[in-house]
């Protein structure tokens, strides 16, 4: 019987389970587990009674661990066998996405009370949707009815002064500055306040986006 057979045949009277549809990559994953805890080999072997070189070999598929030398790991590193015997996680890939919107140039959405700016328009699939706002109502009234929408929204003054009425909270007097995260899908509504329109920058992000 071959080392890897023997592997394979040491992890399933260890677990009891079948044998993995995708090969183990054992090795991989012990040094997944190592690097998350900011071990170094010498760590590992401390904690575990298994020589360094061992360690080593083992992380870089040059050896398969024996039964015992399993245990060891499952022992020392304090995880069980589901732990170890689990897929690495796929590394993430930085896309490198960018999307720049110069001053003036995003798409405009006039609304009776609102002058809406929404920024970074041509990128698809993004987890924030940001917007500059101009805030054209002066009162409440203005309003046929509460403004939501589903997700949180992240909101900073840039110029100008506002009132921010919500469903369940008093007023609030926000200046330029002052900032604010709540439900977006809570009601909520922005007056100006101050002698010239206010402007504010928001970032909402959708319930499924999270």
């Amino acid at each position: 019987m071959s080392a890897t057979n023997d592997q394979e045949a040491a992890l399933r009277i260890a677990s009891g389970r079948k044998p993995f549809v995708e090969p183990l990559r054992l090795g991989e994953r012990l040094k997944e587990i190592r690097l998350a805890n900011q071990w170094t080999l010498g760590d590992v072997s401390e904690r575990t009674g298994l020589a360094r070189s061992t360690l080593s070999k083992i992380e870089n598929d040059q050896i398969s661990p024996t039964f015992s030398a399993v245990q060891k790991l499952i022992s020392g590193l304090d995880i069980d066998l589901p732990q170890l015997l689990s897929q690495p996680r796929p590394q993430s890939r930085t896309m490198g996405r960018r999307d720049l919107t110069r001053r003036g140039d995003g798409q405009q959405h006039p609304t009776p009370t609102y002058e809406h700016e929404l920024l970074s328009c041509e990128l698809a699939q993004k987890r924030m949707i940001p917007f500059k706002t101009i805030v054209r109502a002066r009162r409440f009234e203005e309003f046929s009815e509460w403004v939501r929408h589903d997700g949180e929204e992240f909101l900073m003054v840039l110029e100008g002064e506002i009132q921010l009425f919500s469903e369940f909270y008093e007023p609030l007097h926000l200046v330029k500055g002052d900032s604010i995260y709540f439900d977006s899908d809570m009601g909520h509504a922005l007056v100006s306040v101050s002698e010239e329109d206010a402007v504010v920058l928001s970032v909402c992000t959708p319930r499924d986006a999270q």
